[in-house]
């Protein structure tokens, strides 16, 4: 049986219900730890919600930058931003253990996660801090990407991520959110979704072959609810099984 995990980036939405709504068709989420958005309660928060619902935990940590969400590459002295992201894995990793969750992976967010991805550099010094502060977790990033490259190169246990709600470039990368198109609707998302699953690929203005164990759909997303709730039906109706790595 073909078998996926299916993620999203949860702790984002303060005040509403969303991660209650959503994490029911989730095999495994990544929790904001404090850079782009999130406290120790909503950490907290989010992983007794995992724990509830049998979804693995990821970290999810970012540039500090909460006033851009933390999607923009900030200037830092590289060691300030391996201390960083030191301090937000941290603080997942102390709630997953008082709360007797296994903390299963890192996955950087935003700004970090796409520039891991181009640049060997900044994925050297990510890995470099997750082999120090959890060792014995998975690094999920972009499939086909640099940050895989680095990762297999150290014979790091790594996640390959393909994106079920965003538009391709044909270089594997994902379309800038200030271009048009950058974010799918529900036809073009189901579609996607399939062919990374099933056909290990994308239509990138062409088929790019991507070879995925974890698909993405971002909680910010609009109708991102009712999309989890779909994809999933869509996934187990052609027989895919939705598993955590």
């Amino acid at each position: 049986m073909l078998s996926i995990d299916l993620n999203a980036d949860l702790g984002e939405h303060p005040g509403t219900n969303l991660d209650e709504q959503i994490m029911p068709f989730l095999s495994s989420c990544n929790v904001a730890c404090g850079g782009h958005i999130g406290d120790e309660g909503s950490v907290r928060q989010t992983i007794l919600l995992a724990k509830q619902h049998s979804v693995a935990v990821g970290a999810h940590p970012s540039y500090p930058d909460l006033g851009n969400f933390g999607r923009i590459i900030l200037t830092m002295q590289p060691d300030d931003l391996a201390t960083s992201i030191k301090e937000q894995i941290h603080l997942v990793k102390r709630i997953c253990e008082e709360e007797e969750v296994a903390l299963h992976h890192i996955k950087p967010h935003g700004a970090l996660y796409n520039r891991a991805a181009k640049d060997a550099f900044i994925s050297e010094l990510v890995l470099k801090v997750i082999e120090e502060v959890a060792p014995n977790t998975y690094w999920m990033g972009l499939a086909g990407s640099t940050s895989e490259e680095v990762a297999r190169r150290h014979g790091y246990s790594f996640i390959a991520e393909g994106f079920a709600d965003r538009q391709y470039e044909p270089d594997g990368s994902l379309r800038s959110r200030t271009l048009d198109g950058a974010v799918l609707q529900k036809t073009e998302v189901l579609k996607q979704v399939e062919e990374l699953s099933v056909n290990n690929r994308v239509n990138a203005g062409g088929w790019l072959t991507l070879n995925v164990q974890s698909i993405c759909l971002h909680s910010d997303t609009e109708g991102a609810v009712t999309l989890a709730k779909e994809i999933h039906e869509h996934l187990v109706n052609k027989g895919i099984q939705i598993a955590a790595v």
